[in-house]
């Protein structure tokens, strides 16, 4: 049985200047979009529409402003809108924590919307750029949960070779190293998938498609795994709210994937009579 090894959450102190860890994934995150939208600028699909590193840059900045105010918004009217209702002030508190994954999402698409009438280019062809890009920040994240020992995992049987005890738990009982299952599933495995998926020309919006799907799908069996809040623990049919909040997230990729697929085909023509 493991021990979380409790990391400094300080990664550096010069003077009064605290660098945390969680900080440092943010820059990785950030960093890790430039690189690989910057290739992905590069492949014939996008450098033939005139998509260079620039707007990557552009880019980082508008899905910053959505991360940041959709995901606060998202956390308090997605797990505490009772409380946040009654005092709305807080919602600005952004320092004592409280983000959603979800909100985020739903955030970073608005700001999409934005950037690509800007542009004036079609928000799908946006969302399909940067698609692939999005993984590897999310696998920064949980690495920087990890490291933090926050968002630990359910109790596990002792006999698992990699169990661990996450003593700011509050117990010496054995759980998930939940953050590394969603490091490994919403983070590397669905950048994989992605990235060989969307080496190819795809019709507009199959990629998005994919993403919404696979980041649901993994993030619902993470959720399997992944200590609920302890303010809501489970809701109905024992689903968390994370569960609950991927289902209308893989529905949407599905439908998206269907009316790519429609648009890709054209109207359809009307039968010849005999």
């Amino acid at each position: 049985m493991l021990i979380h090894p409790q990391f400094d959450p300080i990664a550096l102190q010069v003077g009064p200047l605290a660098i945390h860890w969680y900080g440092l994934m943010y820059l990785v995150a950030f960093v890790l979009f430039v690189v690989t939208g910057t290739l992905r600028c590069r492949q014939p699909q996008y450098a033939q529409l005139g998509w260079q590193r620039r707007d990557i840059e552009d880019l980082l900045f508008w899905g910053v402003l959505g991360v940041v105010i959709g995901g606060r918004i998202g956390f308090c009217l997605f797990y505490q809108p009772s409380y946040y209702l009654a005092h709305p002030l807080e919602i600005f508190y952004v320092w004592r924590g409280g983000m959603s994954f979800h909100g985020g999402m739903l955030g970073v698409i608005v700001a999409m919307v934005l950037f690509a009438r800007s542009r004036k280019r079609p928000w799908l062809q946006v969302t399909d750029l940067i698609a692939p890009c999005v993984p590897l920040g999310l696998a920064a994240g949980r690495l920087g949960n990890f490291i933090n020992g926050e968002l630990w995992g359910r109790f596990a049987d002792p006999s698992l070779p990699w169990a661990m005890v996450f003593p700011q738990s509050g117990s010496n009982l054995p759980r998930h190293p939940s953050q590394i299952y969603q490091f490994l599933m919403e983070g590397l495995l669905l950048f994989v998938l992605l990235w060989l998926y969307a080496r190819k020309p795809r019709h507009t919006g199959e990629v998005s498609a994919a993403f919404l799907v696979g980041y649901g799908t993994f993030r619902f069996i993470a959720e399997y795994f992944r200590e609920p809040d302890s303010y809501l623990g489970l809701l109905a049919f024992s689903m968390s709210m994370g569960q609950w909040l991927c289902l209308p997230m893989i529905l949407a990729g599905a439908a998206l994937w269907g009316w790519s697929r429609k648009q890709a085909l054209g109207p359809e023509r009307p039968a010849r009579r005999a």
